[in-house]
């Protein structure tokens, strides 16, 4: 055969090897035994916690939240909340729900990494020794702060708890197929590298850092996935986080229509990015300096959203079996079709341990359904129309 019939092997390869890793995450978390957060033992009284809460006009809901989180710090422990940009009554909402209250106004510099560096040079006056990030629509389970902190402690290093979001009561099905896809995502993944004794990405909400090492990163950004950026930055420093999926926190996917559309766009807009331009730089860098940890990120980080990998699977199979059919390798279709029943696979075995509670199995043929309803969102934002770094989701119903 000619050189040029094997060209469509390279597009091939370069779809599978993301459904590899995606495949090898969720066989990986299938025979799970992390460490539990509760092998801690208890940390001292100066091992003092600063619960740090970013609002960007959230006076509606942040009261909940620092409700269930003030039980849980000790004397000495702090309650911060960044009013950050606000156009509500959040700071005062926040004043009156027992928080110490920085507000900050910045247009030009948007994004919630700039609003958690903001918090980090107010508390440099007094350092705490953890500092702990939880989102201000965020509900932590009992003892949550504790559990993070000791974790953090007997670590010295970042610590992840598993965040999950639910579909609000009489949501339509694709909430709940939205649901399993965000535990595949928190989840699942991050279980599947912890079983292999590899860090997990931050999640944005529900994590714990010694001060010495949060502070040894800029996180200072308006990337709208500042959270990956921020995991993957702490293990080129040599401090990759670990994952700690028996604490949890929770939220709620927004019911309106609109609120939900805002959302998955900020979402999988800032994966994309993430795979574009800041994933193979990481990838670079780990392999220059042999940082395992930071491959590993690097390499998950170059994972798609799962229903664009879905779509970017089932396309090449398509395309390179036309290929093959027009002359070309059978090669890149082989490879094409294997990476599709992996993924296949994979999608399965996960729903069978993780999401039976959620989509029953008579819902299953919405999982491609939902795939397909992606693709106007897919076609919008490789359109290059750009998304605003930090926009509260409307929450309320349609």
């Amino acid at each position: 055969m000619h050189f040029a019939s094997y060209l469509p092997v390279l597009p091939a390869v370069a779809v599978a090897i993301p459904a590899a890793i995606f495949f090898a995450e969720i066989l990986a978390s299938l025979v799970s035994s992390t460490q539990s957060l509760s092998s801690y033992s208890g940390r001292s009284p100066q091992q003092n916690v600063a619960a740090v809460i970013p609002a960007h006009n959230e006076s509606s809901g942040i009261s909940a939240t620092l409700a269930a989180i003030r039980p849980q710090l000790r004397a000495g422990d702090r309650l911060l909340v960044v009013a950050d940009n606000c156009a509500d009554d959040t700071a005062s909402v926040a004043s009156r729900s027992g928080a110490e209250v920085i507000e900050r106004r910045d247009l030009t510099r948007l994004g919630k990494g700039y609003a958690l560096d903001f918090a980090l040079k107010h508390l440099e006056r007094n350092p705490p020794k953890i500092v702990i990030f939880i989102d201000a629509d965020c509900r932590i389970s009992e003892d949550a702060i504790e559990d993070m902190a000791q974790a953090c402690a007997g670590t010295a290093r970042p610590v992840q708890i598993l965040d999950l979001m639910t579909a609000p009561d009489g949501s339509p099905i694709n909430y709940r197929v939205a649901e399993i896809a965000w535990r595949v995502r928190n989840w699942i993944r991050p279980l599947g590298l912890a079983t292999l004794g590899l860090p997990c990405p931050l999640m944005g909400t529900g994590m714990a850092f010694p001060w010495e090492v949060i502070r040894s990163v800029n996180v200072a950004s308006g990337a709208l996935t500042e959270d990956r950026k921020l995991g993957l930055e702490l293990a080129r420093a040599g401090h990759a986080p670990l994952f700690f999926p028996s604490a949890r926190v929770t939220s709620h996917f927004p019911f309106s229509a609109e609120g939900a559309k805002t959302q998955r766009r900020r979402w999988e807009e800032g994966s994309i990015r993430m795979i574009l331009r800041d994933a193979p730089l990481y990838f670079i860098r780990a392999l220059a300096s042999g940082n395992i940890p930071l491959l590993a990120l690097a390499l998950d980080a170059v994972v798609p959203p799962l229903s664009l990998l879905a779509l970017l699977t089932g396309a090449m199979v398509v395309i390179t079996g036309m290929a093959a059919l027009a002359g070309a390798s059978p090669a890149a279709f082989t490879i094409s079709s294997v990476a599709l029943a992996a993924l296949v696979a994979a999608v399965l075995l996960a729903w069978l341990k993780y999401g039976r509670d959620v989509l029953p199995i008579r819902s299953l043929p919405s999982l491609a359904l939902y795939v397909l309803g992606k693709l106007p969102l897919y076609r919008q934002i490789f359109s290059g129309r750009a998304t605003s770094s930090w926009i509260r989701t409307d929450r309320g119903k349609s």
